[in-house]
């Protein structure tokens, strides 16, 4: 079987996704460019134009970026990747995700990680995220969908400085032969 870290379509209830594009620079960034999105993340500054180019850079060229679409409006929600595939450990990490506040509470973030887990346990055992060690909104989240966390490490993301990091991990419940 294949692997496609940038399948043409995901769906779930509420969000489906579709390869991100250079394209979709403007439509992501009027997203992004609030200050609040990224308060508890890592890098802060984000939502400036030029921090939030060098993010979307790292997308386009990481291959398994997609853009995250509202399923009734078609509005952009957010984005979210696959990156780091080990196809000797059969595992993956889903990270760089970010959803806009107006979704925030509703259900969004969790349909769009299930979808995203749904698709890549057909191929891997292991899904690994990293969340900033001060982003307690995304380790909530990663709590509720099951995920566990198990370690801290440094890390330095595409353009960005270290920061401190925290592993969480969810074991596909039937591991792939």
């Amino acid at each position: 079987m294949s692997i496609s870290l940038q399948p043409a379509r995901l769906e779930g209830e509420k969000v489906y996704t579709v390869p991100l594009l250079p394209a979709h620079f403007e439509s992501l960034y009027a997203v992004a460019s609030d200050p609040l999105v990224w308060a508890q993340h890592p890098n802060p500054n984000r939502y400036q134009r030029s921090v939030f180019q060098t993010y979307f850079e790292g997308a386009i060229e990481s291959q398994g970026a997609l853009l995250v679409l509202d399923k009734q409006t078609h509005l952009v929600v957010g984005c979210s990747r696959f990156y780091a595939y080990n196809l000797e450990q059969k595992s993956i990490l889903i990270g760089y995700t970010f959803i806009g506040r107006t979704y925030w509470g509703q259900g969004y973030n969790a349909d769009l990680k299930q979808l995203m887990l749904d698709y890549i346990f057909q191929y891997v055992d292991t899904v690994y995220f990293h969340v900033g060690a001060e982003n307690i909104r995304s380790q909530k989240a990663m709590e509720k969908i099951g995920a566990v966390k198990i370690d801290e490490i440094q890390i330095a993301y595409y353009g960005e400085v270290e920061k401190t990091n925290f592993v969480y991990q969810i074991q596909r419940p039937n591991p792939v032969s």
